[in-house]
């Protein structure tokens, strides 16, 4: 299982810290790979913020559970755009290890066409 650190928050309405002003978007910084990464940026942002009483940032702790092995037939070797019909999304699977597997085999029986690519994603 693997986790990435987010700093999320923005300008409130009130000091409830429930409901963003009009027009403000929440802001997610991130993602970081470690706590203490978001922490630095956490505190740098309550610090350019520390003088607005309805700014809030916090931290957001994001796991991910699953791997996919995803790819196909991409248009060219820029790799920006699937040859329709061609996509695959194989999994999920709960180990890395699972995925790489996977991974391995699909790469390695494409290994001669340079429009192939396949890689491994969390969710």
């Amino acid at each position: 299982m693997s986790e990435q650190y987010w700093v999320v928050g923005g300008r409130y309405t009130d000091t409830s810290f429930s409901e963003l002003e009009p027009g403000e978007k929440e802001t997610r910084l991130g993602p970081f790979a470690t706590h203490d990464q978001a922490n630095a940026v956490w505190r740098a942002k309550a610090m350019e913020t520390v003088d607005e009483a309805y700014a809030r940032f916090h931290i957001e702790r994001e796991r991910h559970d699953e791997f996919w092995v995803v790819g196909g037939e991409y248009t060219d070797t820029d790799f920006q755009a699937m040859k329709p019909g061609t996509e695959e999304r194989l999994g999920p699977y709960s180990r890395y290890e699972d995925a790489e597997k996977v991974w391995k085999q699909k790469s390695m029986a494409a290994i001669d066409d340079a429009y192939v690519r396949y890689r491994i994603d969390q969710q």
